[in-house]
């Protein structure tokens, strides 16, 4: 099996047929992918609630979570009603695979975050989606990695100087 990337046309006007690497989802399966972000969404929004959201000109620290959830929750409601309408999702497959690893890799960063600080399990958590996730080559994974953490080093806490739990 090619990837989209190995079957790229000479003439732009002529389509690719991903027809062979596509099994539709069904309508049970985007249901469930419109209900997973709306339950999340609603804990986010309670959470946030208890937080405090203070007003708009005074915000206080569950404002923006709330902001933000809620427009999960809005657009995981209009998936949910027209979710059923929809056949162009693709069906859990292997490639799946990538999107659970992704997402226990920064499950596992936020863990790590207290108490080791946020520069090593960012590094850790690029260079792993950098390299195994994305097939990068090392010395690029390695190169990207260190450059994102001292960006974010240096824009949340030398420039906002937001508290971040820190090694150095």
């Amino acid at each position: 099996m090619t990837s989209p990337a190995d079957r790229v046309s000479n003439d732009a006007a002529e389509p690719i047929d991903d027809a062979e690497d596509f099994l539709p989802a069904g309508s049970a399966a985007n249901v469930g992918a419109a209900v997973a972000p709306l339950l999340l969404g609603v804990v986010g929004v309670i959470g946030s609630v208890q937080l405090g959201l203070g007003a708009v000109t005074a915000p206080g620290p569950g404002l923006w979570p709330f902001a933000i959830c809620l427009v999960i929750v809005l657009c995981s409601a209009a998936l949910l009603i027209g979710g059923r309408r929809f056949w162009d999702a693709e069906a859990f497959s292997r490639n799946s695979l990538v999107v659970a690893i992704g997402l226990l890799t920064l499950v596992a960063l936020v863990i790590a975050l207290p108490y080791v600080g946020f520069e090593i399990p960012c590094a850790v958590l690029c260079f792993v989606w950098l390299r195994f996730l994305g097939g990068e080559k090392w010395w690029v994974s390695i190169v990207i990695s260190l450059s994102i953490t001292l960006a974010f080093w240096l824009i949340f806490v030398l420039a906002l100087r937001i508290p971040l739990p820190r090694l150095f």
